[in-house]
């Protein structure tokens, strides 16, 4: 393959439908969406890398996510879901296979008791790591989960554009905004069409993405294509995932910035595709 220039989108999924789930989960995935898929999209967009994200069905079983990037030979880096009492030859064994932080996914789910022995265990060792901590929660509740975190001396990646209410303005988003200059937030820029309609969205989008970029700076932003857009993939801005950055940040370096320079300090990628 040609090589690429450095480019990398932070969030993706992929799986089978024949792995096994949890119970309770919020939803089943009505197809697969399988690694040499998601590896053609990369190549047909031009980016050089992918994050792959544990999805929340498939709980704390990371080893599709493992055998992925194992697959990929360094194109991949991977967030994994894990509980508190995982031990810290695991959590190496996964540094070393390309793991590159833990997700929080609260959507449907109480926060954890984050300062608590086992969970403050967790955070030390992850950061010893040099991994971050991704939420995704509505905004309303990124005080409460992002607090204990940034208290742990966590680094913290913000999913979805903080996932503010869709409905309309949400002064809940100003939390977020009061980050910017911490240097231990980032942001996603990533599913819009999970947050709002399709009538306003991409006119919303933008004027978030607008308002993140000054509060935190292009260092401080990533951009996702949220492949398989799991759920929302009729959505008419999920068709254009991929298209998504240069319709909200104007600013070519900026954007040059967040694909490129942002993504690969934050997950440890280095030079073009093989």
């Amino acid at each position: 393959m040609t090589s690429i220039p450095l480019s990398v989108d932070t969030h993706a999924h992929v799986f089978l439908r024949d792995l096994p789930m949890t119970d309770g989960r919020r939803y089943t995935p009505a197809a697969d969406a399988t690694l040499p898929d998601y590896l053609g999209l990369l190549d047909r967009h031009g980016l050089s890398h992918g994050v792959l994200i544990q999805p929340s069905f498939l709980g704390t079983d990371n080893r599709h996510l493992l055998a992925a990037l194992a697959t990929a030979k360094g194109r991949l880096r991977g967030v994994a879901v894990v509980q508190p009492g995982v031990g810290r030859e695991e959590l190496a064994a996964m540094d070393r296979a390309g793991v590159r932080g833990i997700r929080l996914n609260l959507f449907g789910q109480a926060t954890p008791a984050l300062a608590r022995t086992g969970w403050r265990d967790l955070l030390e060792n992850i950061t010893a790591l040099g991994w971050h901590v991704e939420i995704h929660t509505p905004a309303l509740r990124l005080p409460e989960a992002m607090e204990p975190l940034l208290a742990a001396g966590c680094r913290i990646v913000v999913d979805h554009f903080g996932r503010p209410d869709g409905a309309g303005e949400d002064p809940a988003i100003d939390y977020l905004l009061s980050q910017g200059d911490s240097g231990r937030v980032w942001v996603k820029l990533s599913a819009a069409y999970r947050i709002w309609p399709a009538a306003v969205c991409a006119t919303r989008a933008r004027l978030a993405a607008q308002r993140l970029l000054r509060a935190f700076g292009a260092t401080q932003l990533l951009w996702g294509s949220d492949w398989p857009h799991t759920e929302h993939h009729r959505h008419a801005a999920a068709q254009h995932a991929w298209d998504g950055l240069p319709a909200w940040i104007d600013d070519e370096a900026a954007r040059r910035c967040i694909l490129a320079d942002t993504a690969s300090a934050l997950f440890g990628i280095k030079g073009d595709t093989p």
